[in-house]
């Protein structure tokens, strides 16, 4: 006897599932970070707007992480991670280096606010494009290498600069070009074609040896020497690395191409 329409399995399933705690919980902690950076910085405390920035990419790293390990994926919580990053890593970035140009650099105030505006809005926007061309490649792109520089490491790049810029008193003409020049540059390498590592082969779960566990403590051990310029150095060098990086896997495929020219004829 029939009954009526039923619901098809897989929209039946999804409504018995629900949303996933876990990595979700991690998600929102970044999109909190990203959200409190803001606020700090209205309030003048670049300092404490710069490390909330940097919480919410270690927040973000954790949220993909965990639900890979305990199979909690959904297409909620890649939607949810994706505009918990343009929060994070777009406008907040963007939002705090704007506040600190106008706060800080008193003396050219009026050309901030003609140019400093204009790289901040220019970041934003790369940062939007950057993380609609990621989901819209998800199944196609390279799974060991970024394409473009990641959002996540472009707001580092601009957070750490103004860290560095409120830790020692960077103003003036020098912290105007400094700060105008890495804002610009961070959202053009995230919508460039540069190659960038990925890390997403680096198991976790896998048993490493002791001598590998100890550089564990010695990144702490590091960063805590100076955490403005350690972060922001090792983010400069992953930065760079993306055209090297490129540069030498062109080169390469190009010697096997004419090595497999010459065997051919």
């Amino acid at each position: 006897m029939d009954n009526g329409p039923k619901l098809p399995t897989h929209k039946a399933s999804l409504r018995r599932r629900g949303i996933y705690l876990l990595p979700n919980l991690f998600t929102t902690g970044a999109l909190f970070a990203g959200f409190f950076s803001v606020v700090a910085a209205m309030d003048g405390n670049f300092q404490k707007a710069a490390v909330a920035i940097f919480v919410a990419m270690v927040l973000d790293g954790l949220d993909g992480r965990v639900a890979r390990l305990t199979s909690t994926e959904s297409d909620f919580g890649k939607e949810y991670d994706s505009l918990s990053d343009m929060v994070s890593f777009g406008l907040a970035p963007a939002l705090v280096v704007y506040q600190w140009g106008a706060t800080t650099l008193l003396e050219y105030r009026w050309m901030w606010g003609r140019l400093g505006w204009l790289a901040a809005f220019f970041y934003a926007v790369c940062a939007a494009m950057r993380l609609a061309r990621y989901n819209s490649r998800v199944g196609i792109a390279d799974k060991d290498f970024f394409e473009g520089l990641p959002s996540p490491s472009g707001a580092a790049l601009v957070g750490g600069t103004v860290w560095l810029a409120a830790e020692y008193g960077l103003a003036g003409w020098w912290g105007f070009a400094i700060t105008f020049t890495v804002t610009a540059a961070a959202g053009a390498l995230m919508v460039s074609n540069f190659d960038y590592y990925s890390g997403r082969d680096v198991n976790l779960g896998r048993h490493i040896s002791f001598p590998y566990l100890l550089l564990i403590p010695a990144v702490f051990m590091l960063i805590s020497l100076d955490p403005p310029i350690v972060l922001f150095s090792l983010f400069v060098v992953y930065t760079v690395s993306g055209p090297v990086v490129t540069v030498w896997r062109r080169l390469r495929a190009r010697r096997i191409g004419e090595s497999r020219d010459r065997k051919a004829a």
